[in-house]
């Protein structure tokens, strides 16, 4: 038997997350040391479920707030091999191409600083993650104005020139 559940994540104002799925225990280690090498001083916690074995949720992070959060979000999911970032200071477009890199790194569900919603799957055996809905539904199609305004938004923050 299946049972489907959602579990909606919200993250603060200025954090950003990733939620992904790796294959092994060093991933831990592996994720942690291509954060670091990536963005200096970097803010982040990350929790990364085992799914065999002692089955434990295994934690780094260079932010005791982060990390802790992390970990608790990693708590709700339940669902082996699924590793969660938490991060500031920095966006997901800053580590996002060295975790695609990682041999471990299976599947990046989404990298957000929206609140998403985990469509999760129960059976007897243990859980595991469907899909996520990240953000809200669309609105329209942008207009000039708001053209102008995503164009001067990722210059102001450094992305374009």
């Amino acid at each position: 038997m299946v049972d489907y559940k959602i579990d909606i994540v919200e993250i603060s104002t200025g954090y950003n997350m990733i939620i992904g799925t790796t294959h092994f225990i060093k991933s831990i280690e592996d994720i942690y040391e291509a954060i670091v090498s990536s963005v200096p001083e970097a803010r982040f916690g990350l929790a990364f479920i085992e799914a065999s074995g002692d089955c434990l949720i295994r934690f780094e992070g260079t932010d005791d707030e982060l990390t802790k959060k992390a970990v608790d979000i990693a708590k709700r999911i339940s669902a082996g091999h699924t590793f969660v970032v938490l991060m500031n200071n920095m966006y997901p477009i800053n580590i996002l191409p060295i975790l695609k890199s990682i041999p471990e790194v299976v599947n990046i569900f989404c990298a957000t600083q929206n609140p998403v919603q985990l469509i999760i799957a129960e059976t007897d055996q243990g859980r595991g993650i469907l899909g996520i809905i990240d953000g809200e539904k669309t609105r329209g199609i942008e207009d000039e104005d708001k053209r102008k305004e995503r164009r001067k938004f990722l210059r102001d923050i450094g992305y374009k020139f």
